[in-house]
């Protein structure tokens, strides 16, 4: 499967040659991309807190941009944020932090600083460097804090849980958001959808041709009756729906109009392999070799789909840091996530996944997962985002856990009134959330 294309953030395809790996660079200055790259840092005007200017500092650290800033009055704690996905652009660009959570920090007392990493893609080995070293360049910036917190989108979210295990005694606390906490699982989501849409629609098409779109995926849609409306019109059609809604999470309120909202992005992922970096094509360390697709009926999918290993197999089973790193479970610190419901481009289940992995080395008291009931990517509002934020800081202070959903028992998840928690009620009107049945 080629790059998975940005369904929120616009991925920008450029002709200019792929930069090599951090490590595998001649003669670079630190102040200075890599090469291949540029870097669009415009100056970020300072907030006003409690009635007075932020410090903000900016610049280039080990071939990233960065952006600092400091409040009036700092607390001597900092905040790190890591960004999602941006596709294959090589312009490097830096995000202040979302949902109301830049201004909301430093009105608390907090810094913050953020990286563009010193590569895009799917780079989650730049991430996790980029994001250390800039540790360091704040420290010397501004002085070393007392503790060091780290949040996360997306991709972001998959730099965060990597980050924690990469660097333990580096960070205190940890919040991924929408993340890819399932490491390669979520390669394996998309590698499945398309599988299981050929073997339903008997139209083998793997590996991807460079005419998938245009060729094979019409007549997929056309035999699985996936063609118009939310109802797929006919018995193959809602068992792919049945199949997708299990990968991705499970019966669970909003499952169906996830599907419909999420299977042309989806379908739209897929492409003929381009021959680029792994970062290029994360794709590569998908598998279905071992996959157990349910419902079973009226296809024996599993008997007849086809089986694919990964195409770089030393990727997908490596415990290195790589740009599509595994995650392993083994924590230290509190992590607080919050994940869309009905969201299938990252999708829930990778919350489920983080929490099996955890699980398995006794680590669970360290996580607590909310479900947010939204069809989109990263759909927060900033009273989720704020309460979340809260609710971390206070557990990583005081040792009391907060609360959370319970993402593993299917009967809770599939209850109607699943997600109902901890979503805003004053956002229901917005975005997708009127796909969902308003809470009690």
């Amino acid at each position: 499967m080629r790059t998975l294309l940005s369904v929120v953030l616009a991925a920008v395809l450029c002709a200019a040659a792929a930069p090599p790996a951090a490590g595998a660079t001649p003669d670079v200055p630190d102040d200075q991309p890599l090469p291949g790259y540029t870097i669009d840092n415009p100056p970020l005007a300072p907030a006003t807190v409690h009635g007075r200017p932020s410090r903000v500092l900016q610049g280039v650290h080990e071939h990233a941009a960065f952006a600092i800033e400091v409040p009036p009055r700092w607390n001597g704690e900092l905040v790190m944020w890591a960004h999602g996905y941006r596709g294959d652009t090589t312009v490097l660009t830096v995000d202040p932090p979302a949902y109301g959570l830049r201004q909301r920090l430093l009105e608390q007392g907090y810094a913050w600083a953020a990286s563009s990493y010193y590569a895009n893609g799917y780079d989650v080995r730049a991430g996790v460097l980029s994001t250390r070293a800039l540790v360091t360049r704040f420290t010397r910036e501004a002085g070393r804090p007392h503790r060091t917190f780290l949040a996360g989108v997306s991709m972001g979210g998959h730099v965060t849980v990597r980050s924690i295990e990469q660097y333990p005694g580096v960070y205190d606390a940890a919040l991924p958001m929408c993340g890819v906490l399932g490491d390669h699982e979520l390669f394996d989501f998309f590698l499945d959808f398309q599988l299981v849409a050929q073997d339903l629609a008997d139209l083998p098409a793997y590996p991807i041709p460079a005419d998938y779109a245009t060729s094979v995926v019409p007549k997929i849609k056309e035999r699985l009756g996936l063609t118009g409306g939310a109802e797929p019109g006919n018995e193959l059609g809602r068992q792919f729906r049945d199949v997708v809604t299990e990968l991705s999470g499970g019966e669970r309120p909003g499952a169906a109009e996830a599907f419909a909202y999420w299977q042309d992005a989806l379908f739209g992922l897929a492409g003929a392999d381009g021959g680029g970096t792994l970062a290029q094509e994360p794709g590569r360390v998908a598998t279905n070799r071992d996959t157990l697709y349910r419902p079973a009926t009226p296809v024996n999918v599993n008997a007849s789909v086809q089986r694919v290993d990964p195409a770089d197999p030393v990727a997908r089973r490596t415990a290195r840091l790589t740009e599509v790193p595994a995650v392993s479970g083994r924590i230290g610190v509190p992590v607080l996530s919050l994940h869309n419901l009905g969201d299938n481009f990252v999708p829930f289940s990778m919350e489920q996944h983080y929490r099996a992995d955890l699980a398995r080395h006794g680590k669970s008291w360290l996580l607590v997962q909310r479900a947010i009931r939204a069809v989109g990517h990263c759909e927060f509002s900033a009273a989720e985002a704020g309460a979340a934020w809260d609710d971390l800081v206070r557990w990583e202070r005081t040792g009391k856990r907060p609360q959370g959903d319970d993402v593993s028992n299917r009967a809770v998840v599939a209850a109607p009134s699943y997600g109902c928690r901890f979503t805003d009620p004053s956002a229901y009107a917005t975005g997708t959330r009127p796909l969902y049945a308003p809470c009690p």
